[in-house]
């Protein structure tokens, strides 16, 4: 047992990495320049190239996909001379680097050829401190300076020759003329659960991720609940009544729902309960992150809509696999002793017949947190489905590669699961 998890986990974790790598070129190579999508066509290539630049999009390919991995402050530290610290926003929440420098968290700005430091306070509000002692030679004799500015980056600046960079604005661009002539966007890494800002929101991806996968959860695990133990229960009554009427009055309808798009379902449901009766909301609009705990009438259509596709699915799986087991020798020799056909199906049948739908089951799961897109769309419930669909057309691969990545986490951890149980089912089935 303790080598098969230790084996399982191994497998765990050279697959998401492989996963990782394979992810993040496909990704980083068919997003094209998401500047265009973030700064307009009508940007000029000055302008994106600044913006590349600030993005950390002029890094090497390895270098990027390292520091979305294991993140960049283990070795920036080094080049900015002063320890990195990372603290919460004390009105956001949400995480923002600084610079431990004089026993004070700081970061830096320079006007003209002057370095500033901005001094946090305790009500988080900076005080700007001078700091133009601080300047340090080059081998040419140029006087340069590695810090933290306000967008969490670590960046160079060069005395007296600065760069221009457009800076985005609520207004729009606007052109700075002692701007740094480096940028290096901070991150820990998805390991130490930081992967990165999203290009579409220009928050971190940990603060907006989570969220929906909350919510996401919350529906998935209303609908598995929903879902499995009806399904179980009817495709074994449909299984052990096989070629009678209750076994074709399921089979058809089960083949119904799993022939019906979600969408389908979705629509159709919208408009009885939600147009013409007008018992349920026809939308889940949330007006705050905690909505669904508030009105939970949000839930009912979207978890009806996933029962109605996947209960056929499951149904028809278990029918199949109970009818299998039904014919074998060993049962024939049950009935014959004269079991009950009670007792048959329950001590003898039962366990041999899951162990095909435990197989779909744990696929369903992932698919239940990540496969909702359609879904989340029709009912323009904000979860994980939705934000990996909106973040694709943007083209924001820091969020997607992060949300794929826990879709991946979800999928190998039911495969594990997935195994433990089918020894729980079938003590023939060893850790080998």
């Amino acid at each position: 047992m303790a080598r098969f998890l230790l084996r399982s986990l191994v497998s765990m974790a050279v697959t998401m990495l492989l996963v990782s790598a394979v992810l993040f070129v496909l990704l980083e190579a068919g997003s094209g320049d998401v500047t265009i999508k973030i700064l307009g066509t009508f940007a000029t290539p000055e302008q994106r190239a600044s913006y590349r630049a600030q993005l950390g999009l002029d890094q090497p390919l390895w270098l990027r996909y390292v520091t979305w991995l294991a993140g960049n402050d283990w070795w920036v530290d080094d080049r900015i001379g002063f320890p990195l610290r990372r603290v919460a926003n004390s009105q956001t929440g949400e995480w923002e680097w600084w610079t431990e420098a004089g026993g004070q968290l700081t970061r830096w700005k320079v006007d003209g050829d002057r370095l500033t430091a901005l001094r946090r306070q305790a009500d988080g509000s900076t005080r700007p401190e001078p700091t133009d002692h601080l300047w340090r030679t080059a081998g040419d004799g140029s006087e340069f300076f590695w810090g933290v500015d306000a967008g969490n980056r670590a960046v160079k600046w060069v005395r007296g020759a600065g760069t221009e960079v457009w800076v985005l604005t609520p207004a729009g661009f606007r052109k700075k003329g002692d701007g740094p002539q480096q940028y290096i966007p901070l991150q820990k890494g998805l390991l130490g659960g930081d992967p990165g800002q999203s290009l579409r929101t220009g928050r971190p991806v940990a603060s907006t991720i989570f969220p929906r996968l909350r919510n996401t959860a919350i529906l998935a695990a209303l609908a598995f609940v929903s879902i499995m133990p009806l399904a179980l229960f009817l495709g074994i009554v449909a299984g052990v009544c096989a070629g009678r009427p209750v076994d074709r009055a399921l089979s058809i309808g089960s083949l119904i729902a799993t022939a019906t798009p979600e969408f389908v379902t979705g629509i159709f449901l919208i408009l009885i309960f939600g147009i013409w009766l007008k018992v349920l909301p026809a939308v889940s609009v949330f007006l705050n992150k905690d909505a669904v705990f508030g009105d939970p009438r949000l839930l009912v259509l979207p978890v009806l809509t996933l029962t109605a596709v996947e209960l056929g699915y499951v149904i028809r799986m278990t029918r199949a696999s109970m009818i299998e087991v039904m014919n074998s020798p060993y049962i024939r020799t049950a009935v014959l002793k004269g079991l009950s056909l009670g007792r048959v199906v329950l001590r003898h049948a039962l366990r041999n017949a899951l162990i095909a739908p435990i197989t779909v089951i744990m696929l369903h799961v992932n698919w239940l947190i990540g496969g909702l897109v359609v879904v989340e769309a029709v009912f323009g419930y904000p979860g994980l489905g939705l934000y990996i669909y909106d973040s694709a057309l943007f083209g924001d691969f820091n969020a997607v590669e992060a949300a794929a990545m826990l879709l991946v986490m979800i999928a190998v951890v039911t495969r594990l699961i997935g195994d433990l149980a089918y020894t729980y089912l079938n003590p023939r089935i060893r850790f080998t």
